[in-house]
């Protein structure tokens, strides 16, 4: 396993923090994931929920150790900063503030060891005029731009039907933590990570800031609807059953009109060209959907689509992903057991390596399932002081 050995302090809750430290757990990594008595993490009561387990929680937990603290508990703090002597590095997505005021901030980590790394993940991030200001995965889609180019053309601003924002800057986070073990690795400095919810998908637009600059103004980002508007074919069609995605740019549109049975729309003077395509858009849009209307069904439309090379997809719904074989036949889909959920499909491991073939299979815990095995085990706590420590409710756990 690639991260076989490190140890991690997971303060995370919710997503965009957990989704640091799954991705690190299938890699080997020792996850202690510290939880605050008595519920622990929020997100093991948001949906979908059975038998009082979380089916969210499940999957951003998956291959981590639960210990439950109370966290204003004077005994929480040394227990903190025994195991920040023990680990290489700290995650947390706490609000403003919080790692500040319990003196959990990087420079005081840093003096206990100076090896540490430490990710922060916020909304504004934490060297911003906006870091005092709390936002979830939906304030920041709405700050970063997503929501102005997502909906209907035309109409009001829409969300993304998923975390982006979250899982965008998680991923971000294990990018950066991945580096900065690297530079540890020759100069055997610890550093700090600020990372943005904001910034990692404001740098996502890829025509949205320079485009309006290029043209004069001429374009301006909106809500994109089914099709680009500077980009064409380029969108969503009907197809004979379902919906399929196109995206067909100058090198494959000779492509597609082969595909169509319709070569001289190549060099038509409306189409040959991106911006006479995008003018006339509506026409071909009419066009390309007729013509698919013409075969037996989806599959045998995007076959042929494929022996021409014309890069297109099925609109699939997560919840059908298992019907496709590309999700069980890459690992993209997974199933896994969970001792109270029993057998649930997730998603997988999304990175490839050559030296990890394998991503054994993996169990969420249970709330301070791992107390005493940290605690005991890792930091050398007695009987006398484990008891010590449930009988004051300091340390906590239940069986969900």
């Amino acid at each position: 396993m690639i991260l076989e050995g490190l140890r991690v302090l997971d303060f995370t809750q919710y997503l965009a923090g957990p989704t640091v430290t799954r991705l690190m757990a299938e890699m080997g990594a020792e996850i202690i994931k510290i939880e605050r008595a008595p519920s622990g993490d929020p997100s093991r009561g948001l949906p979908a929920i059975k038998n009082g387990r979380s089916g969210y929680f499940v999957q951003q937990n998956l291959g981590k150790q639960s210990v439950c603290l109370d966290m204003d508990s004077a005994e929480t703090d040394a227990i903190v900063r025994d195991l920040v002597g023990k680990v290489d590095v700290v995650v947390e997505n706490f609000g403003p503030g919080v790692m500040e005021k319990r003196g959990w901030d990087y420079n005081a980590l840093k003096a206990i060891n100076p090896r540490v790394l430490m990710a922060s993940i916020s909304a504004f991030g934490r060297n911003s005029p906006l870091s005092h200001r709390t936002g979830f995965d939906l304030i920041a889609q709405a700050f970063a731009g997503i929501m102005a180019v997502t909906g209907p053309r035309g109409g009001s601003p829409h969300p993304a039907g998923l975390g982006m924002a979250d899982v965008g800057s998680g991923v971000h986070a294990f990018a950066s933590i991945g580096y900065a073990l690297y530079h540890r690795e020759r100069t055997g400095r610890g550093q700090w990570m600020d990372i943005s919810m904001i910034d990692c998908l404001f740098h996502m637009h890829e025509m949205g800031v320079q485009a309006p600059q290029v043209t004069d103004g001429a374009f301006r980002p909106g809500p994109m609807g089914n099709h680009h508007p500077l980009v064409c074919p380029c969108g969503v069609y009907k197809g004979p059953k379902g919906y399929l995605a196109l995206l067909v740019l100058q090198p494959q549109w000779k492509n597609l009109c082969q595909a169509m049975g319709r070569p001289e729309l190549e060099m038509d003077a409306r189409y040959a060209q991106p911006p006479e395509r995008a003018q006339h858009q509506e026409e071909l849009v009419a066009m390309i959907e007729t013509w698919m209307a013409s075969f037996a069904d989806d599959v045998a439309l995007l076959d042929h689509l494929e022996k021409f090379r014309v890069p297109s997809g099925p609109v699939i719904n997560p919840a059908d992903a298992a019907q496709h074989p590309y999700f069980l036949g890459r690992g993209t889909l997974r199933e896994c057991e969970d001792r109270v959920l029993g057998k649930l499909m997730l998603p997988g491991f999304p990175l490839r390596f050559s030296e990890q073939a394998e991503y054994p299979a993996r169990v969420a815990p249970l709330l301070g399932e791992h107390n005493e095995a940290v605690l005991g085990g890792l930091l050398g706590y007695g009987r006398a002081r484990l008891a010590a420590l449930r009988d004051t409710k300091v340390m906590m756990s239940t069986n969900l």
